[in-house]
């Protein structure tokens, strides 16, 4: 028993970096206290007992937390700051100098924006512990089909100059550049902040949302028919005429005695946003929902708790950006280890294994080895331009691929290479009819290829003047140091190139000295005051006296501390469970009677016949008279699907 006496008891330096590193991993205090314990044959020979442990743990946070949420938060992304030069931040005061908005993106979420920035997808449905902040990444997809984060926010509400500030605020640390598109939920605020701020960008809506609220909105005309889940689903992934749209959703909507439906009449306004017949010319990277961001909501509640304060849901967030970027380096290994296995001694298909990642190829793959089952009929030739009608076998839809065999274009009226950037089955057809044995060079995009992330200089795009001078260097320094960082990784990695590196810098560095001297004479370039600058910055921000707390009242739907709000159709609450938690107070009567409400609102949407039939398929295969459109998933199951995480990948 002299372990126990407090005389003998006493934690090591290696012991609290132990303990500081098993903390910072998410590793329970108990796992923590039984490793330690085995590494060193027992708790008689820890040198200290569980409670210790525990209290140095506690002792540690609360040191922290002497700093406040404001001083901690801003203490944190200081450091990373200086740990990272390329680090960008940015936090929005009320008032009252209470934290309301908070955005933050380092280096390696600004260099893959660079590259795989062309499609955004953005929900704010995830929400952190007792603040109820609505948390907001900025996702896309990798050359691997993977889930890469381009940026985060906390936000305090989601109004439309809350989202103005976050999306101008991505803009400045993305120096300026817009995505292609961008996919949401159905919020009006959001799209609001969109229209304003990224004026260039094609807003889409999330497909998942829009079939959640037709289930909410028109059940009983699902129930009713079997045909309408058919006649919607196509009207959201078939057609590839506006016109024909037009004609099938009226016809619809006469079909089942819904002309005067009102959502259906608002849903029509904005179908510009949601039917793939008005989004084919839109590049979206093979995404039609914000499902990406559902499964990292679901990746979140692996790493983060309900008892973590704000300070260690940053600490606890870098975790997931790590283990997210391990598996792009599991995948970068993978592919260049190993070669997928191809279906047949085809030269288009070695070329496609060539230039394409693995998932890329496998889609390529798809498409090309099921051209054997189609037809192409010429119905029209030009000098070298060529017109092809391609159908499925004895199937009377025909999409018209048009082949210039001078310059090597090709187009097909399912445009998928448009909106998914893999060449069709169509096209590959009339390729392979004309003799053309590779992929056409404009044909293969970068952001597929096994080159997607070769090292390569950003593009400087010019700030808007800003009115802190030391601001203005610091983004200007920053740019500078991704592009060096760059040229320095491959001067490394040779004698030679070290040495031409150098003397290169050497004489760079001359004329820049040259050129500074002349600004100078010519008195348009003077030393910028920088007395202060910065530290103006940093002095707005210090004046932060708190984090802002929402006002909520009862327990936030769909969580139990950190969580995503809940859909119409995702679960039911135990209303037994909130009657009995009602019953010890007024207060809580109230907030059961609030919870017990929107029961009868859920309670009130049935669940969909698993017969009515719909598209579940996703845009790749949507316009393919091969796969019926009747013989897809039921409704329910494409909710199940869409939503589904492909392991996050």
């Amino acid at each position: 028993m002299k372990h126990m006496l407090k005389i003998n008891r006493c934690m090591s330096q290696a012991q609290r970096e132990h303990a500081d590193d098993a903390d910072m991993s998410g590793i329970s205090v108990k796992a923590t206290v039984e490793l330690m314990s085995r590494e060193v044959g027992g708790r008689q020979n820890f040198g200290f007992m569980d409670k210790d442990y525990r209290n140095y743990i506690h002792r540690k946070r609360r040191t922290k937390m002497k700093k406040g949420d404001a001083g901690a938060i801003l203490q944190y992304h200081q450091k990373m700051s200086v740990d990272n030069p390329s680090y960008f931040y940015s936090m929005q005061l009320d008032e009252d100098d209470m934290i309301t908005n908070i955005f933050w993106a380092d280096e390696r979420a600004i260099s893959d924006y660079g590259l795989f920035g062309d499609v955004l997808c953005f929900d704010t449905t995830y929400r952190t512990n007792d603040y109820g902040r609505p948390f907001a990444p900025f996702v896309g997809v990798n050359h691997h089909k993977q889930t890469v984060i381009f940026g985060t926010a906390l936000l305090y509400d989601e109004t439309i100059e809350s989202f103005k500030w976050l999306f101008e605020t991505f803009l400045e640390a993305m120096s300026g550049k817009q995505p292609k598109t961008i996919l949401t939920d159905q919020s009006a605020a959001m799209a609001s902040a969109i229209s304003v701020v990224f004026p260039q960008t094609h807003h889409r809506l999330c497909v998942w949302h829009i079939y959640q609220n037709a289930a909410k909105q028109l059940s009983q005309v699902f129930h009713g028919s079997q045909q309408f889940a058919h006649d919607f689903g196509k009207c959201v992934y078939d057609y590839e005429e506006e016109d024909d749209w037009l004609l099938a959703w009226n016809e619809m909507l006469e079909n089942h005695n819904l002309m005067d439906n009102k959502w259906l009449k608002k849903l029509f306004d904005v179908k510009e946003k949601w039917a793939l017949v008005y989004g084919r010319h839109t590049f979206t990277a093979d995404m039609m929902s914000t499902q990406r961001s559902e499964s990292m909501n679901s990746t979140l509640k692996k790493y983060l708790k309900p008892s973590h304060d704000l300070l260690r849901f940053f600490e606890h967030y870098e975790r997931v950006l790590v283990d997210r970027r391990y598996e792009e380096l599991i995948a970068d290994f993978k592919m260049m280890q190993t070669s997928p296995v191809l279906y047949g001694n085809v030269e288009m298909l070695q070329h496609a294994e060539e230039v394409y990642t693995p998932k890329n190829f496998k889609l390529f793959q798809q498409q090309y080895t099921s051209i054997g089952d189609y037809v192409a009929n010429k119905v029209s030739k030009s000098d070298m331009k060529y017109e092809y009608k391609v159908s499925y076998r004895d199937i009377a839809r025909e999409h018209l691929v048009k082949f210039d065999a001078l310059v090597q274009t090709i187009t097909c009226s399912c445009m998928k290479f448009s909106f998914v950037g893999i060449l069709c089955r169509h096209a590959l057809k009339v390729l392979d009819k004309k003799n053309v044995r590779r992929i056409p060079s404009s044909y293969i995009l970068n952001r597929w290829s096994k080159e997607a992330k070769a090292r390569s200089i950003i593009n400087y795009q010019a700030a808007k003047t800003s009115a802190n001078p030391k601001e203005s260097i610091g983004k200007r320094y920053s740019h500078l140091c991704r592009n060096y960082r760059e040229i320095a990784s491959v001067a490394a990695e040779h004698e030679e190139l070290t040495k031409y590196a150098h003397e290169h810098s050497i004489e760079l560095l001359k004329n820049l000295e040259e050129k500074k001297k002349k600004l100078l004479k010519e008195n348009t370039c003077g030393k910028e005051n920088t007395s202060e600058g910065h530290d103006d910055v940093l002095g707005e921000m210090s004046k932060a006296c708190g984090v802002k707390r929402k006002a909520v009242v009862g327990r936030p739907r769909g969580s139990g501390g950190y969580g995503r709000f809940k859909g119409i159709l995702e679960g039911k609450k135990n209303i037994v469970r909130a009657k009995s938690y009602a019953s010890t107070s007024p207060i809580r009567e109230a907030q059961a009677k609030r919870q017990i409400s929107f029961q009868k609102i859920e309670d009130e949407v049935p669940t969909l016949p698993p017969s009515a039939q719909v598209d579940s398929s996703t845009q790749l295969s949507a316009c393919d008279p091969e796969m019926p459109f009747q013989d897809k998933l039921s409704f329910t199951q494409l909710l199940d699907t869409v939503i589904t995480p492909d392991d996050f990948s």
